[in-house]
């Protein structure tokens, strides 16, 4: 229980009606999970208005109500608070509620178009190796020390956020990483939290069905940096042009890392191979379990951050050799009959140019590469044809397919990739089923040819008409293998 005047500390309030002390047993923004002496925030969505819902929470048992439009009606013994956006305000009450996690712990935030998963995955495995207890929040899982939580979506809501970070305190942890999207910048679920640090990794196309620009995507990026406090650290990619742009305005400290050009923390691949890459960073040879550039800026990127954050850089370097690959991210599975097979969450053109282009560098002469992918329905439509023209380019097969069509046509998504097709590129296959398509690439591979399976990584399932089939990359690459 805490009271109302205590949870809105920092909240920018316009007007309110009623008891500002009255005791507050739990803090909603679901209706539907309004229970006794609650408070629920009414918040304008993108679908909902649940302004509408004021008067059936208060029949449930709300106590208080924080609101952007005073309802026409108010009744005794409620106290409403109006608010100038309520999203925000959320985000503030949130990290009373739960006695500001965030200021607990060092909290490091992730962002980027490709390499949030895998910076957020390694950062939390370095920590744990160097004997600190620690936090996860991303794509893939979220962990509190050691124990596991699925993760519904990349960045938690409001309340989800700040209730795991303060379990993070609660066992102890003295660090968390987190990986931070777009959509979470854009719809202020980070607003209010303290960040030791940030780091950004690239940017390229995606989520424009959100965004609708790229302009606006950058924005919502920035918007991390620009909260950022003068005791923080701010550690970019310079190699992408965008990463400049996000230490503009920004307070905290500026650090940069590179694999061309002078920084604060620089790279040289030395060489790579479909077990490993041998690196020098700032000066130290490393390594590494990982193969590719992309998966170098990573590293570097995992070697900075670590040390801003006070650790011991050759402790830092000892421990990264010892570091192993997040789960569906250029995952290696090597197959009886000789080929080798690699499932990758690559779901955006330039994440796929990486992957393709890393095999390509480090098979052997006269080996092919065959390539499945797809694109997920009700996203960015406009990278459709993009993926399906740089597969065809960089690979020696291609065989489109479905992934999560979710509510549209699976046949319409692959036309719309055909049309980035040129009329000789004869050696690319359509198979609207993701399990033939699997199999049919296996039986195409010969002794020494790799097999990409990309943009599902990790996922465990098909999302077709809104229903979550279970489907996983992985084990069906296995079943096509016979292992």
């Amino acid at each position: 229980m805490k009271k109302l005047d205590t949870l809105l500390y920092n909240v920018n309030v316009l007007r309110t009606v009623g008891d500002l002390a009255v005791e507050v047993a739990d803090v909603v923004r679901d209706s539907r999970a309004v229970t006794q002496g609650a408070l629920f925030v009414a918040v304008k969505g993108v679908a909902v208005d649940s302004h509408q819902f004021i008067p059936a929470v208060i029949d449930a048992g709300a106590v208080a109500v924080v609101c952007e439009d005073m309802p026409e009606h108010i009744q005794d013994g409620i106290t409403y608070v109006q608010v100038e956006n309520s999203i925000v305000a959320l985000a503030r009450i949130a990290g009373e509620w739960y006695d500001q996690p965030s200021r607990r712990l060092k909290l490091v935030g992730i962002t980027g178009t490709n390499g949030k998963t895998t910076t957020a995955t390694l950062l939390y495995d370095l920590t744990r190796r160097m004997g600190y207890k620690a936090g996860l929040l991303s794509t893939v899982k979220n962990i509190i020390d050691t124990v596991e939580i699925p993760a519904q979506q990349t960045t938690p809501d409001h309340l989800t956020l700040n209730r795991l970070l303060h379990e993070m305190v609660e066992a102890g942890c003295d660090y968390a990483f987190m990986e931070v999207s777009s959509h979470a910048c854009s719809q202020h679920r980070i607003d209010g939290l303290q960040f030791a640090g940030a780091v950004f990794s690239n940017l390229t196309r995606d989520h424009l069905d959100f965004h609708k620009t790229v302009e606006n995507y950058i924005a919502a990026k920035k918007m991390f940096f620009d909260m950022l406090p003068q005791d923080a650290f701010a550690l970019v990619n310079i190699d992408d042009k965008v990463g400049q742009v996000m230490l503009q305005n920004c307070a905290a400290t500026h650090r940069t890392y590179s694999l061309r050009a002078m920084a604060d923390f620089k790279c040289r691949v030395v060489e790579e191979r479909l077990d490993g890459t041998s690196l020098i960073i700032n000066g130290k040879s490393i390594e590494v379990m990982f193969t590719g550039r992309f998966n170098a800026y990573n590293l570097l990127s995992v070697y900075g951050a670590a040390v801003l954050l006070g650790f011991d850089p050759e402790e830092v370097a000892v421990n990264m050799s010892l570091l192993q690959p997040v789960d569906g991210r250029f995952q290696t599975i090597h197959s009886p009959q000789g080929y080798t097979g690699i499932v990758d969450y690559a779901h955006t053109p330039d994440a796929l140019v990486n992957v393709l282009d890393t095999v390509r560098d480090v098979i052997g002469k006269g080996a092919s590469i065959i390539t499945v992918c797809g694109c997920g329905g009700n996203r960015d439509a406009g990278k459709r044809p993009i993926m399906a023209r740089e597969a065809a380019k960089r690979s020696d097969k291609v065989i489109l397919t479905s992934d999560n069509p979710r509510n549209e046509d699976p046949e319409q998504i692959l036309r719309e990739m055909q049309a980035g097709l040129d009329e000789d590129d004869r050696h690319v296959l359509t198979i609207t089923d993701r399990r033939s398509a699997i199999a049919t690439a296996c039986m195409l591979a010969q002794p020494g040819d790799v097999v990409v399976l990309a943009g599902k990584g990790h996922e465990t399932y098909q999302e077709i008409n809104g229903v979550k089939h279970h489907f996983d990359d992985r084990e069906e690459l296995k079943k096509a293998m016979g292992i």
